[in-house]
């Protein structure tokens, strides 16, 4: 592979979620969310990130004299199926309820969770709409009308597309209509299959309702699969065209980072695999004040990899891991964590 098609490859990454061939789509993670209160403090949060695995351990206190109750959730992103259709995706294959084996305990005893499944049309891709907003306003809700119409909630294209294709011309239009599904005929004699696209996306929420004892602690831990997307990456220092400025500013990746790539991918002409994980730390701004203890613990997953990410006070702790401790504080930023690997050899 040539340095330009590579470096158009990384652009195409970077610009855009529905990714070629070259790429594989993935889901970003997010912290708890509660309703906006001044009753409940996060005092302390202790969160893991792996390229495989997210582990966070939350100790909440009560400031109040009463009981505060209310549902603790934990969203995923939606989940297009066109970009399930159209590209290679770090999911499961088929489907399953439980998509990324969520579970969680409070005070160290497990805790049953509801896992709801809604449909949603997304906005328009926005490069500047910031990751929280796919969680606090996913899109229009079509749960409804795809339930009205019989047509199954599942990220199984297969099923699904059966599902579309065996419905009637007056129903294919108004699924059409709706906005909801686009449907081709296709020509035979030209070896062209008929089509069906469904233009909505999923969005999986884990809940529980949970009870903060006055004037008390509870201690939540959950943990589940990270699936980040990613693919081929390309680099050389400097990096000065357009798409890697871009992403140097979007991982600080420094001059120091820039050099350690590429001296770690020159053996294979500057290619790597990249995986891009996004976690959304300012859901934290929902509970009452700043977080009181905060440590993140990364883990690139093998030395000879590379890690970037914007933040400060990143301290190394082992062959693979990385250590940030803060106090009292108040995200003002969300992660988004770069790690590059040499090629399979």
């Amino acid at each position: 592979m040539n340095s330009a098609l590579a470096a158009a490859l990384t652009t195409l990454l970077l610009a855009t979620p529905v990714l070629a061939n070259d790429g594989f789509g993935g889901i970003a993670a997010t912290g708890l969310h509660f309703a906006q209160t001044d009753a409940i403090a996060m005092e302390t949060e202790d969160l893991f990130i792996s390229l495989d695995r997210i582990r966070v351990t939350y100790t909440f206190r009560n400031l109040t004299d009463q009981d505060v109750t209310g549902e603790v959730i934990f969203p995923l992103p939606p989940i297009s199926l066109q970009a399930l259709m159209t590209s290679d995706f770090n999911i499961p294959d088929g489907d399953r309820e439980n998509l990324v084996n969520f579970t969680a305990t409070v005070n160290g005893q497990p805790v049953p969770v509801t896992i709801d499944r809604i449909a949603v049309i997304e906005p328009p891709w926005d490069e500047a709409r910031p990751l929280s907003a796919q969680y606090d306003t996913p899109g229009t809700d079509v749960t409804a009308a795809l339930r009205a119409a019989d047509i199954p909630l599942t990220i199984d294209i297969k099923s699904l597309t059966d599902a579309l294709f065996t419905k009637t011309q007056a129903e294919r239009a108004d699924l059409t209509d709706a906005g909801l599904a686009e449907f081709y005929d296709g020509d035979p004699a030209q070896g062209m299959p008929a089509e069906v696209w469904p233009l909505w996306s999923i969005v999986l929420r884990h809940h529980w309702t949970q009870t903060f004892p006055a004037g008390q602690t509870v201690t939540i831990a959950h943990d589940y699969e990270n699936r980040p997307p990613g693919g081929i990456f390309y680099w050389q220092h400097p990096a000065t065209d357009d798409w890697a400025t871009d992403y140097a500013t979007r991982y600080c990746i420094d001059d120091s980072t820039s050099r350690g790539l590429a001296k770690r991918l020159a053996p294979s002409d500057g290619i790597g695999i990249v995986y891009n994980i996004a976690y959304v730390l300012r859901t934290a701004n929902s509970w009452a004040g700043p977080i009181g203890d905060f440590r993140l613990t990364l883990d690139k997953g093998a030395p000879e990899n590379i890690i970037s990410l914007c933040a400060d006070g990143v301290e190394k702790t082992g062959p693979t891991t990385f250590e940030i401790r803060k106090t009292d504080f108040t995200p003002d930023r969300d992660l988004e964590i770069l790690i590059v690997a040499p090629p399979p050899n």
